[in-house]
């Protein structure tokens, strides 16, 4: 250990944000354990010093000084430790210095472990707290690797997992495949923070609308709910703060423009915007969209209601396999029971 090592660790603490402090604490906890081992002492009052100017590595057992020795190994006369500083008195501590053969290169290759450990946790831990502030969000990866049917992205500092329960199935994964997706997970774990992702979640639907629509990102547009069917179909129900703004017309954009680049990030996803209301019938209404409504009864209490569609739009209303019906559902949050006016 010298000055050179010591300004390595000044360095260290501007560039990795590791104080000095920390690291030769670290780096003494680290010497007693190889102290320790390296020398097969039994003697469980060791201290190792570095000297934090010089870099001068010293080692001190500690003994405690007592009237009668029953433990050599913890222990000094208060005789013997009057020899050694006329200052001691019983009770006191005494450090007696040992000079190890070999203890340098020892403690170099220790205090580079320790370093390296430390940097290394660091590293983890910013990368952590980073995307920790991202769960929820989106961001954007690229396809790296392929390992059986999970997908590994490049996101920057890390790599994210994406499960093949977070795939849409209708989408190709292929490498360097460029893509947005939802950040559903971050974990801290012994090997580094593991950050889950997904393509499937409304979350990555809602996010989008918030990246593409000045609207929505300042608040003014609201996406009150969603509902989703991956890689075919998604409902949004959104509501304007400010009267002058029309909700719908802001996400769709000119000429549909800006739903467009989200409809393109999802591979082609159908989405149906809707205006909220605080009305279930008139939400309920608008959720059945493109389908005309007749008419309709609700029972709020119960969360169902009961709507009546002209009989050449049934189909348009339940759609393809029931899903026009199945998201206007989940959308209003109500069971919805759809009859034909020829019924």
């Amino acid at each position: 250990m010298n000055s050179e090592f010591l300004n390595a660790l000044d360095e260290i603490e501007k560039t990795k944000s590791i104080g000095k402090d920390i690291l030769l604490d670290a780096i003494d906890a680290a010497l007693v354990s190889a102290y320790k081992r390296n020398y097969n002492t039994n003697h469980s009052n060791v201290i190792v010093n570095i000297d934090r100017e010089s870099g001068e590595i010293k080692v001190f057992k500690q003994k405690e000084v007592v009237e009668t020795v029953s433990d050599e190994l913890a222990q000094i006369s208060l005789d013997e430790a009057k020899l050694i500083s006329g200052t001691y008195e019983l009770g006191d501590v005494v450090n007696l210095e040992e000079k190890p053969a070999d203890f340098g290169r020892i403690a170099a290759q220790t205090a580079k472990q320790v370093v390296m450990q430390r940097i290394k946790e660091a590293e983890r831990a910013l990368i952590f707290d980073e995307f920790s502030e991202k769960e929820h969000n989106i961001v954007t990866g690229v396809v790296q690797r392929i390992e059986k049917k999970n997908i590994y992205l490049d996101i920057g500092k890390t790599e994210a997992y994406l499960a093949p329960g977070e795939q849409v199935p209708t989408e190709e994964y292929t490498f360097h495949k460029r893509m947005k997706v939802y950040v559903s997970e971050v974990k801290s774990t012994t090997k580094g923070p593991v950050v889950s992702v997904s393509r499937t979640r409304p979350g990555l639907v809602v996010k989008l609308f918030e990246e593409e629509i000045p609207e929505i990102h300042d608040g003014i547009v609201e996406i009150k709910s969603i509902s989703r069917e991956p890689g075919s179909r998604s409902k949004l129900a959104v509501y304007s703060n400010d009267p002058n703004i029309d909700p719908i017309g802001s996400c769709i954009g000119a000429k549909g423009t800006r739903v467009q680049g989200i409809v393109d990030e999802l591979n082609g996803e159908k989405i149906d915007i809707v205006k909220y209301s605080d009305d279930p019938a008139e939400f309920i209404t608008a959720s059945l969209n493109p389908a005309e409504v007749i008419s309709l009864e609700v029972d709020v209490e119960n969360k169902e209601a009961y709507v009546i569609v002209p009989h050449h739009q049934l189909s348009l209303a339940i759609g393809k396999e029931g899903q026009n019906a199945r998201l206007a559902a989940r959308l209003t949050g109500y069971k919805i029971d759809i009859k034909s006016d020829m019924m």
